[in-house]
């Protein structure tokens, strides 16, 4: 690559590394924000999940922005939202005012990710595609080892509010970068009105989806409101797809899911973001709920799985460019799977951590060699304006799944804690709340049966895992395009 390329990638994996570290600080931070807003913790989990359902809402206008203004403009303005939105979140006197604050945070760190892939893939030809995603993908490797020691820094020196408040000179920095660096403007073009009618259903749809699924994790109980919420969403959901195929400017350009590459692609993002978020979220509850132990731990557990996927990422992207990216996503779905189980089977009371914490390198090893190398797979043959048609694409599946896969672990976990564990009082509460409330005296003898349920647990990251396996060998057949010998050598 050249000099600008990689100036490119390194200006774009800046501004995502803002996203990244806010995502891991609120994570981290979230016993102390909750403490002083004087809050619960579902109210508090809120944050997250609002931010996910901001990222969900806005995704699907992403191209149409990208095509009416142009992708810089969009990039600079999503960038602009988010850090004014962490500021102001960083202000916030309750949790209500905060939740909202994420989900316009969402909404602005939305476009980002579907816009930079779009901005790095077009910058460089095809046979580099994959090392220029090797830079943008810097923020997963550097996120998770500077997120949670920053957290405690700032919560330790001054407050909470401070891992918002940083935003402001980073962002700012971010921003005069990205002017510097990304191409200028193109002229827009009429790419019609936007589809609110469609807007509304896929919204709508998603959110009720991801609504239904917390709903379950909350309560403990599948009730006739939630199976409804479930087949509203997805009916939703097929309309807006039908409605899609049959309008000439549709938000999500659902057409080019007949290419066998991309509907492998979104299959793939979809099924393992889930499997995979799913499972970050399991250990969390077993380290809180049946070990006792503050969520620190938890912390500390996460950063060798989110340091393996940053080093792998940055092989595996290099990797695509020179072999046939089938084999790179089958070894990363191969090992996820391979990881999940062996948790699920050596999960129990007596496990050590470092055991634990080498089975989910395992899964994090996977991760890096399967996310952003389909994205790059699924997209190596498009150019021009299908490029970020297809980034936007993608980019809503695995958000969704993001969201669904977490929202169906948690919702496994209290359905099988309810189901299961005997003797346990929830008090009207969820399961898996209900464990995390209970005193240390109260959850000795309640212990080892409560580590086999949450083990057990891994079975629905695993299945989500296994699909997206299935998904490679399926589809992954035609998408790299033809190498010459002299590329291959290089």
């Amino acid at each position: 690559m050249d000099t600008r390329a990689r100036s490119i990638g390194l200006v774009l994996a800046f501004a995502g590394l803002l996203v990244i570290i806010d995502t891991t600080v609120t994570i981290v931070a979230l016993p102390a924000i909750v403490t002083d807003l004087d809050t619960t913790l579902p109210r508090g989990a809120w944050m997250t999940t609002g931010y996910i359902l901001g990222l969900i809402a806005v995704i699907p206008l992403t191209g149409w922005l990208a095509g009416r203004f142009g992708d810089r403009r969009v990039y600079l303005a999503g960038l602009t939202v988010f850090v004014l939105a962490s500021v102001a979140a960083g202000f916030s006197p309750n949790v209500e005012t905060m939740v909202a604050l994420r989900v316009l945070q969402g909404m602005g760190g939305g476009v980002l990710n579907p816009l930079g892939i779009a901005i790095a893939l077009r910058s460089v030809p095809k046979d580099y595609r994959g090392r220029i995603m090797s830079l943008v993908g810097l923020p997963i490797l550097i996120g998770p080892a500077l997120g949670a020691p920053l957290t405690g820094l700032l919560i330790d020196a001054a407050s909470w509010r401070w891992l918002f408040w940083i935003n402001l000179p980073l962002g700012v920095l971010a921003l005069i970068l990205c002017l510097r660096h990304l191409a200028a403007p193109q002229s827009s073009e009429d790419h019609g009105r936007v589809d609110w009618p469609g807007l509304l259903m896929v919204t709508t749809g998603c959110v009720g989806l991801v609504l239904a699924c917390t709903s379950i994790g909350d309560s403990g109980r599948v009730t006739l409101t939630t199976g409804v919420a479930v087949l509203a969403g997805l009916a939703l959901l097929a309309g807006f797809a039908r409605r899609s195929l049959r309008i000439t400017h549709p938000l999500v350009h659902v057409r080019l899911l007949a290419r066998r590459e991309i509907a492998a692609g979104a299959v793939i993002t979809l099924c393992f973001a889930g499997g995979y978020f799913g499972a970050s979220s399991i250990l969390p509850a077993f380290v809180q709920g049946v070990r006792g132990d503050p969520v620190s731990v938890a912390g500390i557990l996460a950063v060798p799985a989110g340091l393996a996927v940053g080093l792998t990422l940055q092989i595996a992207t290099r990797l695509i460019d020179r072999i046939h990216p089938r084999r790179v996503i089958m070894l990363g779905t191969g090992t996820a799977l391979t990881g999940a189980i062996a948790l699920g089977i050596a999960l129990s009371l007596d496990t050590p951590y470092m055991v634990i914490g080498a089975l989910s390198i395992l899964v994090g090893v996977g991760s890096g060699a399967t996310l952003m190398p389909t994205t790059v797979a699924a997209t190596s043959n498009l150019d021009g304006p299908e490029l970020p048609q297809a980034s936007t694409v993608l980019a809503l599946f695995s958000q969704l799944g993001n969201a669904l896969g977490t929202a169906l672990v948690a919702s496994t976990i209290t359905l099988l804690i309810t189901a299961r564990v005997d003797g346990l009082d929830t008090d009207g509460r969820g399961g898996l709340a209900a464990i995390v409330a209970l005193e240390q005296a109260e959850r000795a003898p309640l212990a080892h049966q409560l580590a086999s349920t949450i083990g057990l647990s891994y079975a629905t990251p695993a299945t989500l895992i296994l699909v997206a396996f299935v998904a490679t060998i399926w589809g992954m057949r035609s998408s790299a395009p033809e190498r010459t010998s002299r590329q291959l050598i290089r």
